[in-house]
């Protein structure tokens, strides 16, 4: 098992090679970049190629980056906020400018993601926002490739990507070739953990692991609410064990990121990857 970490936990503190150097010093071999001003700026062309020369120089891999949710530097207003799913024209025009900034970081260093919402959490459903986000994708998915990367939607608590709804946009869209960054959290949000990724099982390709008491998004680390780690870490294993498990969590505030911590989360996990049965038993159905 890969352990991979989200720069998520330092959303605070303004992302540079101290925080990466702190990162790959507790043991993590692959990271994930979390797209939100001023933690980093991927408009800002000092610190992109800052990051990119970190990344080139490390054994450390870059192996994602989640799209921004907001253009705003401090995210205070929903003026700024960034969906792929709006009806007008213009803001879906100006979120896939803001998306296409951040996938330029490729130009400078490769990752093999971009995480990317289906609207924003509460989002009712409609379908018109369904055929809006297609027309988004259609876009972004060849801009994406030009420069090597795969565009993965991710589950969030709205209307439009519960595990459900995500099969029936899969449905609703050519684009079948579409896959899922499986969120752990949020799906037990929407009731059950387990449920909700055999659902998806044909389309995982990575996944955010936090916990929460099943009411509100904490971001928690694993095993500190009501998450069933032992069953969840080994239907991973069953379903898609080279899909690499990215910890997306935060401390409460204000605190130092306790990278210790989120070291010791693997070694659990670890103890029950290797102590669950092997993934040629073959997934549940």
């Amino acid at each position: 098992m890969q352990r991979a970490i989200s720069t998520y936990l330092f959303r605070h503190a303004p992302l540079g090679g101290r925080v990466l150097d702190q990162i790959a010093k507790a043991g993590f071999g692959q990271v994930e970049l979390y797209c939100s001003r001023p933690h980093f700026d991927y408009t800002n062309p000092d610190q992109k190629r800052e990051i990119a020369n970190w990344f080139l120089g490390s054994s450390v891999k870059l192996f994602s980056v989640h799209a921004p949710l907001s253009r705003e530097p401090v995210e205070t207003s929903h003026h700024g906020v960034v969906s792929i799913a709006y009806l007008e024209h213009h803001r879906r025009e100006d979120s896939m400018d803001e998306i296409k900034r951040a996938l330029e970081l490729a130009e400078l260093v490769p990752f093999r993601y971009l995480i990317l919402h289906l609207g924003v959490v509460g989002e009712e459903y409609d379908q018109r926002k369904f055929d809006a986000a297609l027309t988004c994708l259609e876009h972004l998915r060849l801009f994406a490739g030009q420069r090597g990367v795969q565009i993965l939607l991710e589950n969030i608590p709205n209307d439009l990507s519960r595990p459900p709804r995500l099969l029936e946009f899969f449905h609703h869209t050519h684009l079948h070739d579409l896959k899922v960054c499986f969120d752990t959290g949020h799906a037990l949000l929407d009731g059950n953990v387990l449920e909700a990724m055999n659902l998806l099982r044909d389309y995982l390709a990575a996944a955010h692991v936090h916990d929460n008491d099943g009411d509100i998004d904490e971001h928690g680390f694993p095993f500190e609410g009501k998450i069933p780690w032992e069953e969840t870490i080994q239907a991973f294993r069953r379903l898609h064990p080279s899909a690499p498990l990215v910890l997306e969590v935060r401390d409460g505030e204000p605190v130092v990121p306790n990278l210790e911590k989120a070291a010791q989360v693997f070694d659990q996990f670890q103890r029950i990857w290797e102590e669950a049965d092997g993934p040629e038993d073959g997934p549940a159905r």
